[in-house]
């Protein structure tokens, strides 16, 4: 509700009464159209998942999350900033565990944030919990073999 607000507001503004932010970001950076954020995505169903993380010949780091999850709202911008920094080396899938329920049982998700790291479709390293940037870096780094 308050972002529907905000959003409001904002769209209400003439340009001429938007408050100056410098200049304009290149490449059209709102809204996710960045680099680093097509290299994230949300698993729509078990067909998506098949496709853009099991079948991918890129590494995919899995982030299995919840809405109601305390942690994963911590871990999951984290984890997004890292795997954008990897320049496209390595895709990020987000899975919510509620929505699919199939895939958390098919890979053993007890807790979440559960962090599965997948190379050829099969899961090479996991981790359970939240991590600090200098862990997730590591975690990355290993998959990617760098």
């Amino acid at each position: 509700m308050a972002q529907r607000l905000v959003l409001r507001r904002l769209l209400s503004l003439t340009p001429r009464t938007l408050p100056s932010q410098g200049p304009p970001a290149p490449h059209g950076r709102a809204f996710g159209t960045s680099a680093g954020c097509r290299s994230t995505f949300n698993v729509q169903d078990g067909s998506d998942f098949q496709d853009r993380v099991v079948n991918n010949p890129k590494p995919v780091v899995v982030d299995f999350h919840a809405q109601w999850c305390g942690p994963c709202k911590i871990l999951g911008p984290r984890l997004e900033k890292m795997v954008a920094k990897q320049e496209g080396k390595v895709l990020m899938a987000k899975v919510d565990i509620d929505d699919h329920t199939d895939l958390a049982i098919e890979y053993e998700v007890s807790a979440v944030p559960t962090v599965l790291a997948m190379k050829n479709g099969d899961v090479v390293d996991k981790f359970v919990g939240i991590k600090d940037e200098d862990q997730l870096e590591a975690f990355l780094k290993k998959l990617i073999g760098a």
